[in-house]
C-alpha cells in the first residue's frame, strides 16, 4: 500500500525521534515482504519532507533480530525516501569511544545470523550487489559537516561490528572484536545497510555510544537499563544532530539521473521484480 505522501529523507530510529517532525502524518504500510515494524510517520524538518519510521516499533515490541528489515525500508522506498539515516546506540570497543561519543562508521562487520539479508532470495533471482562501500558517501559528509559544528565528541570513519542480540558480547567475544581493531558493536545496522544497498537507496549510519562494552570496562558488564539511560540522557542533543544532517543533505535527483554511486548500484542488473 502506498500514499500520496512522499519524502526524500528518510531516518529509521528509536522512538524518540517522533517529536522532532512538524506536522506529522501517519502512513499504514504494508509490502510484499510483510509490514515494517510500524506506520511510517511523515512530517516536516525545516521545512523538508522526511519519512520516520520506528525501528523496533513504537513499544519498542521487536528485537533486533526480529525487525524485519527488508519490509522497513520498502516502505520507506514506496513513499519516495532515496536518502535514509540510520541513527542506532551502539557500544564503544576502544577506551576513548565512551558514552555519549558519536561515531559515523565507513566500514561494517555483519556477525548477524538468522535474518533475512537479502531482498533477492528466490530461486532464479540472482542479484549480486557490490557492498565495498556500505555507506553513503554524500550522508557521511553531511554528517560530518554536522558534527564538526558541535561540541559533541565524535569520530569520523571506523568499523562497526554487527552482533545478532538480543544479548550483549561475552568479555571474551569483545576482547576479539578488539584485536580485529573495530571500534564499535552494535545489533540492529544489518542487514540494514545492505537491505538498503539491494534497493538502491542512500544510507549513513549514525551511532551513538552509550557504553564500554564488556571487553573494555572492568564493571560487571553492561546492562540494558544503562544503555538506556544513556540513550535518554544524549536523546536531546543527539535529536538536534540528526536534524542537522537532516538539513545539509542534498535534494535527491531522480532515480535515472541520479549519479551517487549508491543510487546506481543496480545499473545493469536483471531484477526478478520491479521495485517501487
Amino acid at each position: 500500500m502506498t500514499s500520496g505522501v512522499q519524502a526524500q529523507i528518510g531516518v529509521i530510529g528509536g522512538s524518540g525521534f517522533y517529536s522532532f517532525l512538524t506536522g506529522a502524518t501517519r502512513v499504514p504500510m504494508t509490502t510484499p515482504f510483510g509490514d515494517p515494524s510500524d506506520d511510517v510517520v511523515v512530517g516536516e524538518l525545516d521545512g523538508r519532507p522526511v519519512a520516520f519510521l520506528a525501528r523496533h516499533g513504537h513499544d519498542h515490541r521487536f528485537p533486533p533480530h526480529r525487525v524485519n528489515y527488508r519490509a522497513n525500508l520498502w516502505a520507506l522506498r514506496a513513499l519516495g525516501v532515496r536518502q535514509v539515516l540510520g541513527p542506532c546506540a551502539v557500544g564503544g570497543l576502544k577506551p576513548h569511544l565512551g558514552p555519549g561519543t558519536v561515531v559515523v562508521p565507513d566500514q561494517v562487520v555483519d556477525r548477524t545470523w538468522g535474518r533475512a539479508h537479502t531482498m533477492y532470495d528466490e530461486v532464479g533471482a540472482v542479484v549480486h550487489v557490490s557492498f565495498a562501500d556500505p555507506y553513503c558517501p554524500t550522508g557521511r559528509a553531511a554528517a560530518a559537516a554536522a558534527l564538526t559544528a558541535t561540541e559533541i565528541p565524535h569520530q569520523l570513519g571506523g568499523t562497526l561490528v554487527v552482533v545478532n542480540g538480543p544479548r550483549f558480547s561475552s568479555r571474551a567475544e569483545s576482547v576479539w572484536h578488539q584485536a580485529q581493531g573495530w571500534d564499535i558493536v552494535g545489533m540492529t545496522a544489518m542487514p540494514e545497510a545492505a537491505i538498503a544497498r539491494e534497493l538502491a537507496m542512500c544510507f549513513t549510519t549514525i551511532a551513538l555510544v552509550t557504553d564500554l562494552d564488556a571487553g573494555v570496562e572492568h564493571g560487571d558488564g553492561v546492562t540494558h537499563d544503562e544503555v538506556l539511560a544513556a540513550f535518554a540522557e544524549n536523546m536531546p542533543r543527539f535529536k538536534a544532530l540528526i536534524g542537522d544532517v537532516v538539513g545539509r543533505l542534498p535534494e535527491s535527483e531522480p532515480d535515472d539521473t541520479a549519479d551517487c554511486a549508491c543510487r546506481r548500484a543496480l545499473d545493469g542488473l536483471t531484477l526478478p521484480f520491479p521495485l517501487p
